[in-house]
C-alpha cells in the first residue's frame, strides 16, 4: 500500500483561516480544478518516519525549506486510489511566487516513446476553507475539517 505525507500550511487573515494548496502538475490535471488541488505531499518508504517524509517532500515539491513551528497532527485519510495520506498543519506565511516546483518525467503523449518533464505542482495558492473544500482531493477535505476544529 502506498503512503504519502505532507504539510498543510495555514494562516489567519482578515477573511479567516486560509490554507496553502498545490495544483497537481502534468497533463492529467492541466484542465481540471475540482479535485486537482492537494496538500503538498509525497510518497515515502516504510522505514522513513512520516514526519521526516512530510518535511522532505515539502522541500522537493515546493523548492523551499519546510517552515518551523508547532506541527498539528491532522491524522490520516485513505484516498479513493487506496493511498494513505498523513498530514500535519503548520502556521506559516509563504509567497506562492517563491515556489520552485520539483519535476517528474513521464511518457507523453501515451505510447509515443517520448519522455516529457512536468512540474510536481504547477501552481500553489492560498484558499479560504470553503473554497479549499471545493477544489481539494475529496478525501483530503478531512484535513481541512480537522484543522478548523483545532483552530476553533
Amino acid at each position: 500500500m502506498k503512503r504519502s505525507a505532507g504539510l498543510l500550511l495555514f494562516r489567519t487573515t482578515d477573511d479567516g483561516l486560509e490554507v496553502l494548496l498545490g495544483h497537481m502538475g502534468g497533463p492529467f490535471f492541466a484542465r481540471r480544478d475540482t479535485g486537482a488541488w492537494t496538500v503538498p505531499k509525497g510518497e515515502y518508504e516504510p522505514d522513513e518516519p512520516a514526519w521526516e517524509a512530510a518535511r522532505r517532500e515539502f522541500r522537493e515539491e515546493l523548492g523551499l525549506p519546510p517552515p518551523d513551528g508547532e506541527a498539528i497532527d491532522l491524522g490520516e485519510v485513505r484516498q479513493t486510489n487506496g493511498k494513505i495520506v498523513t498530514a500535519w498543519a503548520v502556521r506559516a506565511d509563504l509567497d506562492p511566487a517563491a515556489i520552485v516546483p520539483g519535476t517528474f518525467r513521464m511518457e507523453w503523449p501515451p505510447r509515443s516513446g517520448e519522455l516529457q518533464e512536468f512540474p510536481e505542482l504547477d501552481r500553489v495558492a492560498w484558499f479560504g476553507l470553503d473554497r479549499a473544500r471545493a477544489v481539494i482531493v475529496k478525501a483530503q477535505a478531512a484535513f481541512l475539517d480537522r484543522l478548523a476544529e483545532h483552530s476553533a
